[in-house]
């Protein structure tokens, strides 16, 4: 159901470009890129990222170097959800829905390679990137 979900932004995306809602497509096509790109799913990743630049976006490649580096957005989820805050106050104090920092988790999660937010708590602490736990 993934795949599909990400196909849908995909192609929901590519209309809204064509409607000229390059601002809504944005969001969709970055959905769709990252859901591609997590999943491995290159040919679609390069597809929504090509979109992406149609709507004068430009899209970070995901090399080794930047596959760990969380955006400014995760990087705030992570440091709350390590402080031990439920998804619900980190929305609250983000003023994001509880269903958008459950999926910057999932983001931070697969990126950092951890799979709890005691895992996570540790590798902001210790690890490469031990300073985002100070954000």
């Amino acid at each position: 159901m993934a795949v599909d979900l990400a196909r849908s932004r995909l192609l929901f995306g590519q209309w809204l470009r064509r409607a000229r809602r390059r601002r809504d497509a944005r969001h969709e096509l970055r959905a769709a890129h990252d859901m591609f790109a997590a999943m491995g799913a290159g040919r679609f990743a390069e597809q929504s990222a090509a979109e992406l630049r149609a709507t004068g976006e430009r899209v970070r490649a995901r090399v080794t170097e930047t596959a760990v580096d969380l955006t400014p957005q995760e990087t705030r989820v992570a440091g709350l959800a390590a402080t031990g805050a439920s998804d619900s106050e980190i929305a609250a104090q983000l003023f994001i829905s509880p269903s958008t920092v459950d999926y910057h988790l999932r983001k931070v999660f697969r990126k950092l390679n951890v799979t709890s937010r005691a895992q996570l708590g540790a590798r902001l602490r210790s690890g490469p990137g031990a300073e985002l736990a100070h954000h």
